[in-house]
C-alpha cells in the first residue's frame, strides 16, 4: 500500500488562517479530501495521513469528521492542549476515535525553550500511555533543543516533519546536516521526506537542488525510517503533487523494490499503526 504522511485539509477562513500571507493566495480556499482524491488516484496513492493545520480541538474534531466520509483518510495527527494539567482526561477522551495515530504542535512559532518545558514534556510523557506518535514541526535552526528533547523520551515515537526545513534556498546545509546525523542517532525517531518544495526558491528550481538534501536523510535515517509526504496543498506555492512524487521515485530508481516499498507506505503504516 502506497500512503502519503503528511496532507492538510481546511476549509478556509480569513482569521484562523492569517499564516497564509498575500504570497500564498492559492491556499486561501478550500482543501478537502474531494480536491485532493484525484490527484491520488493519478499517482497511485492509496491513503493519506491527515495532519492538524490549526492549534484546536475542534481542528482535531474536523479531522475525524473527515475520516468518516472519507476512506482515502487512513488516520489523523490532530492537535490537543499537551500543556494542559488534565491532558491525560484529554486524551482518555479521544481515545474512542480509532482514526486518531498522534498529535501535533507546531513548535517552529514557539520560543527556542519551548520543548523544555516541564508542562509540555509531562504531555509528552502521557502519550506513551496510549501508544500515540509525535509529529516534530521545526526550522532546520531549531534542531539543537529537539535532539536535547528527544533524548528524554526514547520509549516515544517521533517523526520529524519536512527534514526540519532546510534552508534549500540559500543552499546552507552544514549546520543542518551535523544536527540531522545526531538526530537520526536515536532509533525512535523517524523523518518525513516531504514539505522541501517550499524549501527552496519557489516554482524556481530543479530537481538536482534537493539532491543534496536527500542524500542526508537517506544516509542517516535510512530507508526503514523514511516517510514520503507531500505536504499537499502547502506544495503547491512552488509545484505540483505529481512532480514531487515524480522527483523522490527518480531519486530512488536505483534502490531495491523493498526499500521503496518501505519509503512510500510500509513505514508509514507502521510508525502510524495504520
Amino acid at each position: 500500500m502506497t500512503i502519503d504522511s503528511h496532507v492538510h485539509f481546511w476549509k478556509y477562513d480569513k482569521k484562523r488562517d492569517s499564516w497564509i500571507t498575500d504570497e500564498m493566495k492559492i491556499l486561501r480556499q478550500d482543501y478537502l479530501p474531494e480536491h485532493l482524491s484525484l490527484s491520488l488516484k493519478r499517482n497511485e496513492i492509496d491513503g493519506c495521513v491527515a495532519i492538524q493545520a490549526d492549534q484546536s480541538e475542534l481542528e482535531t474534531h474536523f479531522l475525524v469528521e473527515l475520516t468518516k466520509t472519507h476512506s482515502i483518510i487512513k488516520g489523523v495527527v490532530g492537535w490537543i492542549d499537551l500543556q494542559s494539567i488534565n491532558i491525560e482526561d484529554r486524551l482518555q477522551y479521544f481515545s474512542q476515535y480509532p482514526a486518531i495515530k498522534g498529535w501535533r504542535h507546531i513548535v517552529q512559532s514557539e520560543p527556542d525553550n519551548f520543548l523544555s518545558n516541564e508542562n509540555f514534556q509531562r504531555g509528552i510523557k502521557a502519550l506513551q500511555i496510549f501508544n500515540y506518535t509525535y509529529d516534530i514541526l521545526i526550522y532546520h535552526y531549531q534542531l539543537e533543543p529537539v535532539i536535547e528533547f528527544v533524548s528524554k523520551f526514547p520509549e516515544q515515537k517521533f517523526v520529524l516533519d519536512h527534514c526540519a526545513k532546510p534552508d534549500i534556498k540559500n543552499k546552507n546545509i552544514d549546520v543542518w546536516k551535523a544536527g540531522i546525523k545526531e538526530l537520526s542517532q536515536y532509533p525512535n525517531v523517524y523523518c518525513k521526506v516531504s514539505g522541501l518544495f517550499t524549501e527552496a526558491e519557489w516554482k524556481d528550481w530543479s530537481p538536482g537542488v534537493f539532491y543534496p538534501y536527500l542524500d542526508v536523510v537517506f544516509d542517516c535515517f535510512g530507508s526503514d525510517r523514511l516517510l514520503f509526504g507531500s505536504d499537499w496543498p502547502v506544495l503547491l506555492l512552488s509545484g505540483m503533487y505529481v512532480q514531487w512524487k515524480s522527483l523522490i521515485e527518480k531519486y530512488m530508481e536505483n534502490f531495491e523494490d523493498e526499500e521503496r516499498e518501505k519509503v512510500f507506505g510500509i513505514n508509514a503504516m507502521n510508525f502510524y499503526n495504520l
